[in-house]
């Protein structure tokens, strides 16, 4: 059986995290992140599904995920997944994207799998160079011409599309972002929007591509990530967060991110 390896880097200078994930077996389940992600596969066949669109990435193929974007993926043929990832938080592209265009517009990638990208190698040097912590200029350099080519080649015209979201979804979102620590019920949903509860579950889901409690675990695991980068303990982010226990949030959290909450902590 193949050794699962999973290494994450905090590149101080570039304020981003490089991921490197081999021998993964693992099935994330539908979920989004808060961040930019830019990776690429470098062994295994993997099916993804982002957005309710399915694709079949392999080796050389580049993912790209916006903020927001739901997905979910597992290994195909039993053949173990090694990928490297770059996560960019918002507020890093668009100073990336001020010093490149002038504007501090955030892009959106209209293009979520890059089939035989000739970036992948772009990517995966710069990934190398943060994973072994170096300084050069050549990795900022790396960094600005890929985000530059990315935005030319695979976003439209650089802002997101119009989605549309009714009034009552929107309540829902705002509700469980503010109360994301406590626990929620359907029946406060539906009271909160005059919707039954079965109306209110497919229009969330149809709206947002996630379901409304597959949203608030997201919610929850990036709060998390903020609280651990910022030295708390695993056992008090859980508590804030509003996992019952610590067991049950490290489950969850490794889960979704890959990675145990000490481990992620540990790269701060």
């Amino acid at each position: 059986m193949t050794k699962e390896i999973r290494t994450v880097k905090f590149d101080a200078e570039l304020r981003m995290e490089a991921y490197h994930f081999q021998g993964i077996m693992q099935k994330f389940p539908n979920h989004f992140h808060e961040h930019y992600v830019i990776g690429f596969i470098e062994s295994g066949r993997r099916y993804l599904s982002c957005k309710n669109k399915e694709y079949i990435v392999e080796p050389g193929d580049l993912v790209l995920f916006n903020p927001g974007d739901n997905h979910t993926c597992e290994q195909l043929e039993g053949r173990a997944l090694d990928y490297r990832c770059i996560n960019i938080q918002p507020e890093i592209m668009g100073k990336a994207v001020l010093e490149i265009t002038g504007n501090k517009k955030l892009p959106y990638f209209t293009t979520t799998v890059v089939f035989h990208s000739e970036l992948a190698s772009q990517v995966r040097e710069l990934h190398l160079m943060m994973m072994q912590e170096q300084r050069d200029f050549r990795k900022k350099e790396i960094f600005f011409l890929l985000l530059e080519q990315l935005m030319q080649e695979h976003t439209n015209q650089m802002s997101s599309p119009e989605v549309e979201q009714s009034m009552e979804i929107k309540a829902i979102c705002a509700f469980l972002e503010k109360n994301y620590m406590r626990s929620i019920t359907l029946n406060e949903l539906s009271s909160l929007t005059g919707l039954s509860k079965y109306y209110l579950l497919r229009s969330f889901t149809k709206q947002k591509g996630i379901s409304p409690y597959s949203y608030l675990e997201t919610i929850r695991i990036d709060k998390a990530k903020k609280l651990l980068e910022q030295g708390v303990l695993p056992i008090d982010a859980a508590l804030q967060t509003g996992f019952t226990d610590q067991s049950h949030f490290s489950n969850f959290f490794k889960k979704f991110i890959g990675l145990t909450p000490k481990q992620y902590r540990s790269i701060f």
